[in-house]
């Protein structure tokens, strides 16, 4: 049987205590502004006991987002290859109007609200799903892992916002030409890499020379985006960039080891963002690259889908999609009987 207390506080309104006692079952106490949400959670909680599905919500009624916060980051996020980036999530959510309420009073509400702030900061919908899909993990983690059965994840029930249609950028012209030479010999074969192999920017910084074989030709990746090692294999354009490396990067570093191009992920973005404004090339990032390369591969070979995804180390084919923008020309010469690589001959004028 459930009792309710009135508390007078500090505050005009006071506070009501609910109270539940009950055989076989341990001792249920909480806290609410009214004795309606009061009587409305012991009406639930009775009724869950009544039909034995009751779970005790002690430790999420104690526990507040900003101490889940730190043991998700020390048992989760530092797991993780993308640990910084998450801290720095999970920081926002720490500092923010939430962080000092327990799990169990969160709602689908709160968190919208909390969003809905950060997108007035200017932040885009991809970042607005980053850090929903944090929060909701974060109420899995605590449901299923760390004995908090009762928690519901209120993540769930918040709408994400649409993200936006993915970039379709590529090299248009003489761009192309334009960027290798605005790229100088130090660049240059990075962007040639990137083309011939559809390689990510950090499959590209953390390539090493041990992982280069030139007789299976193939560029082995131990760590990828998507968390699984693929062989890349490598093409006669991509064997002509590793033999065009400078000395201090070729041979002599392939005996001793050690990184193929010498840079880091940060080092190619600043080095992708001052070649294309000295070529005055506009909208294009390295990441764009990889879209050219994997549009080309598709317009330029007879290989199917699933070869080529597993040339870029795409999981599905639906995300390979998402990287694949062909040009309507191509594809009309593919109508009139074109083979996939080669350019249909224009027909002749026909003279009066």
């Amino acid at each position: 049987m459930a009792s309710f207390v009135y508390r007078p506080g500090r505050s005009r309104r006071g506070a009501w205590q609910a109270k539940i006692k009950r055989v076989g079952w341990p001792q249920q106490t909480a806290t609410f502004d009214t004795r309606l949400q009061a009587e409305a959670w012991a009406r639930q909680i009775e009724s869950e006991m009544d039909r034995g599905i009751f779970v005790s919500r002690v430790e999420a009624e104690s526990t507040t987002l900003r101490d889940a916060l730190d043991r998700y980051a020390r048992e989760i996020s530092c797991q993780k290859k993308s640990a910084d980036r998450e801290i720095y999530t999970i920081r926002w959510w720490q500092a923010s109007a939430l962080g000092v309420r327990t799990l169990a009073s969160i709602r689908g509400k709160d968190i919208a609200l909390a969003l809905a702030k950060k997108e007035d900061e200017g932040a885009a919908a991809h970042t607005i799903h980053l850090y929903l899909a944090l929060l909701s993990n974060l109420f899995n983690v605590a449901r299923k892992q760390w004995g908090m059965e009762g928690l519901a994840n209120p993540a769930e029930f918040v709408q994400k916002p649409k993200l936006p249609s993915g970039r379709d950028r590529r090299l248009e012209g003489d761009e192309e030409s334009r960027l290798l030479k605005a790229a100088g010999a130090g660049f240059a074969p990075v962007v040639r890499w990137a083309l011939a192999t559809a390689m990510r920017r950090g499959e590209i910084a953390g390539l090493r020379w041990e992982h280069v074989d030139r007789a299976k030709r193939s560029a082995f990746l131990p760590e990828t985006k998507n968390g699984f090692a693929r062989s890349v294999p490598l093409s006669s354009a991509a064997l002509a960039v590793l033999d065009s490396l400078p000395h201090r990067m070729g041979r002599s570093a392939h005996n001793g080891g050690g990184s193929v191009f010498g840079m880091t992920e940060n080092a190619i973005t600043l080095a992708m963002k001052r070649a294309c404004a000295k070529a005055e090339i506009p909208r294009l990032t390295f990441h764009d690259l990889r879209h050219e390369a994997v549009s080309r591969l598709f317009e330029n070979t007879d290989l199917d889908a699933m070869e080529i995804a597993r040339i870029s180390g795409h999981r599905t084919l639906s995300m390979l999609s998402r990287y694949t923008h062909l040009r309507a020309h191509r594809l009309a010469e593919r109508l009139d009987g074109a083979k996939r690589g080669k350019t249909q001959k224009k027909p002749r004028a026909i003279r009066d």
